[in-house]
């Protein structure tokens, strides 16, 4: 969680326009990147429309721990989609997790699900989850949910019980901390394999990815750090040129004095780092084909204020991915199928949402890769996957590619507005975080 402090809004669209030039530029432009990017901007849509947006004037001089990420504070303006709910009491007691979790099968033809079971016969079950970092986890945050859910020792069991009760063969999680201390050791015990990245900077928490070797072989995994844009900024033309100033010289001296100790958000290669990070893997599934089943897991930064940020997250994180996917299908001379899973901070419709599905629409910013949203092309996405009074919405997504050699069976069923369990906010005795998981079966089909 960042505790830097917004600065007054520039003056002039002159400066905003040219510092949206830079941020294109970097995102799609080319310029240097780290080595395990290199390649990753030839992927990258020519165009993309302008990205910056000014601060609005009520939040100039806020900071941003009273604009909390989008999924967790009252005071915090909140994406489109989104709704605020009243704060009800919640009964204390002890904390406890939900029954068994349920998958719900997708209807499809009897013949066709007869056949492709004949064809490879093997199914497998991915769940993507954000845990709710424990470092984050303040009763100032979540004045909505008794003392006693927030507690490391009862909040950490109850993840644990969870996590196993879904059975998966891979889950992505996101907000992940106390990996080492806790985590890798008891979920090595419920025969799950690990690897980890921890964010950027001195931030705690990152994201994993858990596997059951017996399910998925991983046989190549590769880091994004988001603040490599930063370096592709630095990298770039752009970073020597003079940047117009239409600010007055009392603006001017407020503004050295915020750069002096935070930097100034306003500032491409300031606003770009925000420790942000992800996962590649591929895996080798244990079916009889060896089918190979890239999954990217990720967490995109929160603040609904930042569009541009979160654009550009999404634009690196599409052209890893495309990277990662010709290397895997040439080194092993077969197309990989892909699986995107993550806390995105966005809302359907959005310009984030938007473009990850892009390349399925007619649009000129479209996406190096084809993908679909498991939940929007099977009845709809969920009503929400974040639920707080101060925000409910859905920010949390499973992505397949199309042409994949995998087709979802079920989807995990997520509670409804009216039910009982998630009354008054997340969270509460029956949910530990103040997200739900999202995750579906997959068949194997012989391609």
């Amino acid at each position: 969680m960042t505790y830097d402090v917004y600065t007054k809004p520039l003056r002039g669209t002159d400066r905003w326009d040219h510092l949206s030039d830079q941020i294109q530029h970097i995102v799609v432009g080319g310029g240097a990147v780290s080595s395990a990017a290199a390649e990753t901007t030839g992927n990258l849509p020519n165009r993309a429309p302008p990205m910056l947006k000014p601060q609005t004037s009520w939040t100039a001089s806020l900071p941003l721990f009273l604009l909390r990420r989008c999924s967790r504070s009252a005071p915090n303006p909140f994406p489109p989609g989104g709704r605020r709910l009243p704060c009800l009491p919640v009964c204390k007691r002890r904390m406890s997790t939900q029954a068994q979790p349920r998958f719900a099968p997708l209807p499809t033809e009897q013949s066709e699900s007869q056949a492709d079971a004949g064809a490879a016969g093997y199914q497998f079950r991915l769940v993507s989850y954000n845990i709710l970092a424990q470092v984050y986890v303040k009763s100032a945050f979540f004045p909505h949910s008794p003392s006693a859910c927030l507690k490391w020792k009862s909040r950490s069991k109850a993840v644990l019980t969870e996590l196993k009760s879904f059975d998966a063969d891979l889950m992505c999680i996101q907000e992940l901390d106390e990996y080492d201390t806790f985590y890798k050791k008891n979920m090595e015990a419920s025969g799950y394999s690990s690897i980890y990245i921890q964010r950027s900077g001195d931030k705690r928490d990152g994201c994993g990815i858990f596997y059951k070797p017996k399910s998925a072989e991983l046989v190549q995994k590769e880091a994004i750090h988001y603040n490599d844009l930063v370096e592709k900024y630095v990298h770039s033309d752009h970073v020597n040129s003079a940047l117009p100033n239409n600010s007055s010289p009392e603006e001017d001296t407020n503004a050295k004095q915020d750069n002096s100790k935070r930097g100034d958000p306003n500032d491409p290669r300031v606003r770009l780092k925000r420790d942000c990070v992800g996962l590649l893997a591929a895996f080798k599934l244990s079916d009889p084909y060896d089918h190979i089943l890239i999954v990217a897991n990720t967490h995109i930064y929160w603040d609904p204020e930042w569009i541009d940020v979160k654009l550009a997250q999404a634009k690196y994180l599409l052209s890893r991915v495309s990277q990662f996917e010709q290397l895997i299908s040439n080194k092993f001379n077969s197309k990989p199928s892909v699986i995107i899973a993550g806390d995105f901070n966005s809302t359907p419709g959005d310009k984030v949402y938007n473009y990850l599905v892009s390349a399925n629409l007619e649009s000129t910013d479209e996406a190096p890769i084809k993908l679909r949203s498991l939940y929007a092309v099977n009845g709809g996405e969920p009503e929400f996957t974040n639920y707080t009074p101060g925000f409910t919405g859905t920010l949390d997504y499973i992505f397949l590619s199309d042409g994949s050699s995998i087709k979802p069976t079920s989807l995990l069923c997520l509670p409804r507005g009216d039910s009982t369990d998630v009354q008054g906010g997340l969270p509460n005795f029956q949910h530990p975080s103040d997200h739900l998981p999202i995750g579906a079966d997959f068949l194997v089909v012989n391609s």
